[in-house]
């Protein structure tokens, strides 16, 4: 009984944490944006949206397709799995239109990335250091 609780409970924690993954959103520090609406940063990641509002093309970077943060991520924002998700892309690749974002290893790869890129937004887990880019608030 005691081996069947533990079991449950071992289960239980080790399931949820890969949802708990929490992520924010950042933006290179020069970017005026402060908060973006959760259909306009998919459409952002979708490379539906080319420009800033100051004409800076936008550089989508996403985290690792193995990612806990990118399943929570791609959940949360394109209500769909990762593997949905990259469908998409290999459709875009086939027909000529677009590649996806570059995808970064780590928090500090992307971290690095939007820091240097001005037109840059990415995710990292709710844990990173985030020293050197600007937060964006997702509503």
């Amino acid at each position: 009984m005691k081996t069947a609780v533990l079991a449950f409970l071992l289960a239980t924690v080790t399931g949820s944490s890969a949802w708990a993954a929490g992520y924010k959103v950042i933006i290179h520090p020069s970017n005026d944006r402060g908060s973006i609406a959760k259909k306009e940063l998919a459409q952002v990641f979708l490379k539906k949206v080319p420009k800033w509002e100051s004409g800076t093309p936008v550089v989508p970077v996403d985290l690792q397709e193995k990612s806990a943060v990118r399943a929570t991520f791609t959940n949360e924002v394109h209500g769909k799995s990762v593997s949905a998700v990259k469908s998409y892309w290999q459709q875009q690749i086939f027909s000529g239109r677009d590649v996806p974002p570059v995808e970064k290893v780590s928090d500090a790869e992307v971290l690095a990335f939007v820091k240097t890129n001005p037109g840059a937004i990415g995710y990292v887990s709710e844990s990173a250091d985030l020293g050197g880019v600007k937060v964006l608030q997702v509503r």
